[in-house]
């Protein structure tokens, strides 16, 4: 572990959908920025609650400190972290200028909110792997579950998952959140994944510390079952593999993970 205080890279954790993952937060405040106010998220001090992109963090002061990581292996450069990393108006520069220097593959950890921007689409395009939350199959429970921020559409989420994943050329998911309040339609969520197509679906409940209970491994198995029929990869969280990885800095990974859960 290095005693290296980084601001804007974590990790690497073991993640359950990709292997050993180096985190990359182009946020990288001590607060949660992002369109929505998930009532099961782990983070904490939430304190910017916005749907417009800018920079956060300059292009060359990521790139900076990627450039002095110690050698770690590892399976993904990821973004993701404190918040919504496609608000980061520099995220498509940031993965060009990465792709310059790192073999890995990329991957973008998205809450699908902002895919109605041409720009969002064409800088997440250079991306090898996108993972899109889909929490919610109604305007109801996107109000509910994900509490957007004002002018995030459920319809216009919806939207532009579909546009997003029939002109994208690397790996779709769809990962599903499913806890007490939208179980019961887990058979809408079957028919959104078959329209969407995605390459696989992620199927989670809250396994990270917060206010939330997790659903039980029965009552996610039941659900991973409806989506047996679809021709794609299904994944559930309880079923997951993880990697035994240490990371170069356990303190930032926890400022922005949480302390357990993957």
């Amino acid at each position: 572990m290095s005693n290296t205080k980084y601001k804007y890279i974590y990790g690497p954790v073991p993640s359950w959908r990709l292997g050993s993952s180096l985190g990359i937060d182009l946020l990288s405040q001590d607060r949660k920025i992002c369109t929505f106010d998930c009532f099961y998220c782990q983070l904490e001090n939430f304190e910017e609650y916005t749907s417009q992109r800018k920079v956060y963090v300059p292009t060359k002061d990521v790139m900076a400190e990627i450039n002095s990581l110690p050698d770690v292996k590892i399976d993904y450069f990821t973004f993701s972290g404190r918040g919504e990393p496609t608000l980061a108006k520099n995220l498509g520069e940031v993965i060009s200028e990465l792709r310059k220097i790192k073999k890995e593959r990329i991957a973008v950890l998205t809450n699908s909110t902002l895919l109605q921007d041409k720009e969002v689409r064409k800088e997440l395009a250079l991306a090898d792997y996108v993972a899109l939350k889909l929490d919610a199959c109604s305007r109801e429970l996107l109000e509910k579950i994900n509490r957007p921020a004002p002018k995030i559409k459920f319809d216009e989420i919806i939207k532009g998952i579909k546009i997003f994943r029939n002109n994208f050329s690397g790996t779709t998911a769809l990962q599903m959140m499913f806890v007490d309040e939208n179980e019961g339609y887990a058979e809408k969520f079957v028919e959104l994944a078959r329209e969407i197509a995605p390459d696989e679906v992620q199927i989670n409940t809250p396994l990270r510390a917060c206010g939330v209970k997790p659903l039980s491994k029965e009552k996610l198995y039941r659900i991973k079952e409806l989506f047996s029929g679809l021709p794609m990869k299904i994944r559930c969280v309880y079923e997951a593999e993880r990697k035994e990885v240490k990371a170069i800095s356990k303190e930032d990974t926890v400022r922005r993970r949480g302390k357990n859960g993957a």
